[in-house]
């Protein structure tokens, strides 16, 4: 990475706010950012790069866009250019990007930019349901009932940063995130009966299942194409 401090920082850790949509991790932490300069006037040109050049082109255009936009929102800087490198749709995605334009720039009549905000909440939803069912494990684990799970308030597990994940992914989802709120709530915001505990984390079992098998192909890629060894999240969050 080349870059001047400390606005290379700042950059950074704007950059550590956006999200792979299929894996829920930051794109920092998966090594996807592979340069980052800083101009003397506050120019920053970013570049990107994804596993392998065949990642699906509607995430690799929502960790673009989404590049951009946090990185302009920080008040030093000036002008911003975000490339998506060796990708097979990296020309269309880098030039839309460059205008200001949507995913439906890039790809004209291949899908509205409304189908890709319904994509990032499902997957929002997804994550939301997979972290909940770790936080869930780790209480039956320490010998707590499902009752007692069910009872818990957002406040009580604010510490853990799963918790803290899964604050940030029910805010963007609309849903109640106070410190008296359920800890433990379905994709549509109901929180989870004692009753339907064991059932909901069979289900959220299986979804957290896909995250993790997609998390782990997407880190032997990173391993065999790129030379980038990345932690398994499971191991280091919890």
């Amino acid at each position: 990475m080349t870059a001047t401090a400390p606005m290379a920082a700042s950059v950074m850790d704007a950059l550590a706010e956006v999200y792979d949509p299929e894996l829920d991790e930051p794109i920092t932490r998966l090594g996807f950012v592979t340069s980052c300069e800083v101009g003397p006037t506050g120019d920053v040109a970013v570049v990107l790069r994804l596993p392998t050049p065949q990642c699906a082109p509607n995430f690799a255009f929502l960790m673009a866009a989404d590049a951009r936009r946090v990185v302009r929102r920080l008040p030093e800087v000036r002008e911003v250019t975000i490339t998506l490198e060796d990708h097979y749709t990296g020309e269309e995605i880098n030039a839309a990007i460059g205008r200001g334009e949507g995913f439906a720039g890039a790809f004209p009549g291949e899908t509205a930019d409304d189908d890709l905000r319904a994509l990032r909440e499902l997957f929002k939803r997804k994550a939301l349901v997979a972290r909940q069912s770790r936080l869930c494990e780790a209480l039956l684990a320490a010998g707590a009932t499902p009752e007692e799970v069910t009872a818990c308030r957002v406040g009580d597990l604010r510490d853990r940063p799963d918790a803290r994940r899964c604050l940030k992914l029910r805010a963007e989802l609309g849903i109640q995130c106070e410190e008296d709120s359920p800890a433990f709530v379905l994709p549509s915001g109901e929180p989870v009966a004692a009753e339907d505990l064991r059932r909901w984390l069979r289900t959220a079992r299986l979804v957290r299942m896909s995250l993790e098998v997609n998390g782990g192909i997407c880190r032997s890629l990173l391993r065999v194409h790129r030379g980038v060894e990345i932690d398994d999240p499971e191991e280091v969050l919890t």
